[in-house]
């Protein structure tokens, strides 16, 4: 036991040093970005005494470095700001809006998740017949789609031509559950496509590099049936690579959002980073990034942590 929260102890530490190098980048990454957010409130007719009270106004003509141990020390309280170009606490926006994106992932992996794993062990099962090669093929041909054409795709046929949802996902606070499930379906639908790809091949590739075990051999030896060996006998000892991906493209489905939220004018963060970058609002997109790191850096360190819990192998190296 001591082992496991060691290993445990030394993935999170990891993770937050991690976390600290993303934050170093993504602030300094962006204030070295070519003009400001006074140049773009102020529009380029400005005078140079304009930008530069505004800019004093603003804080932008401070030293990078103590501004970003300022920025730092409000990530660590909670406090993320305020919006250079409206006042807005960036903390209250960004919570609205993490919601629906969270909201919008939580049900593309409902979906996504147990039919990856379902048509990986399909695959698995049946591999190198038909059916195999028609869930590779299927689902190597969704991946191929870039997301905005799979997106315009799905809107076509299913918002304009057939008319089945409707084309924008627009939800509001008041808002059934229903209504909000018909009104996500094609975003839903366009997120599944692209991560279903990822997991059912891994799935498949876990299980069949267990299957060319002696273990797999003796369970059909006593007459276990093929579905039984691989459910009973091979899933559990393929865990760990299948939650590692898994983790992954949820961690994707937060994070890599941005242009299916766009094409759906759905108001998540994807969306909200977009029309604050067009304003160059650098507070805004800063903690948009450092949420985006920290939600992904959180699930890998999960994947991590279940992996070790899930296999003994892991805790045990040498």
């Amino acid at each position: 036991m001591n082992s496991v929260l060691k290993l445990v102890a030394q993935r999170i530490a990891l993770g937050l040093l991690l976390l600290l190098a993303v934050s170093i980048l993504i602030f300094f990454g962006i204030e070295a970005l070519p003009g400001d957010a006074a140049q773009a409130m102020l529009g380029q007719s400005a005078t140079p005494e304009a930008l530069a009270n505004l800019r004093h106004q603003m804080g932008l003509d401070q030293p990078e470095l103590p501004r970003y141990f300022h920025w730092l020390g409000g990530l660590l309280t909670g406090d993320l700001g305020k919006s250079l170009t409206n006042g807005e606490d960036i903390a209250a926006a960004i919570g609205n809006r993490l919601g629906n994106t969270l909201f919008l992932a939580f049900w593309a992996a409902i979906f996504a998740v147990p039919l990856a794993i379902l048509l990986g062990l399909l695959a698995a099962r049946h591999a190198g017949k038909w059916q195999d090669k028609l869930i590779s093929g299927v689902t190597l041909a969704t991946i191929s789609l870039p997301e905005f054409v799979a997106g315009y795709l799905v809107m076509y046929f299913l918002a304009v031509y057939w008319r089945v949802f409707p084309s924008m996902a627009m939800i509001f606070p008041g808002m059934s559950l229903w209504t909000k499930l018909n009104t996500i379906a094609l975003p839903v639908i366009v997120l599944v496509m692209v991560v279903l790809a990822h997991m059912m091949r891994m799935t498949r590739a876990a299980i069949l590099n267990v299957m060319q075990s002696a273990y797999i051999e003796t369970a059909e030896l006593k007459g276990l049936g093929p579905l039984a060996v691989v459910w009973r006998h091979a899933f559990p000892n393929a865990i760990a690579p299948v939650v590692n991906v898994v983790m992954l493209n949820l961690a994707y489905l937060v994070v890599g959002v941005v242009v299916v939220e766009v094409v759906f004018v759905y108001p998540g963060m994807g969306q909200f980073l977009v029309d604050h970058v067009a304003k160059r609002d650098l507070p805004v997109v800063q903690a948009c990034g450092m949420i985006f790191a920290a939600v992904y850096i959180g699930l890998n360190i999960l994947a991590d942590v279940i992996s070790i819990l899930a296999n003994p192998r892991l805790r045990h190296p040498k």
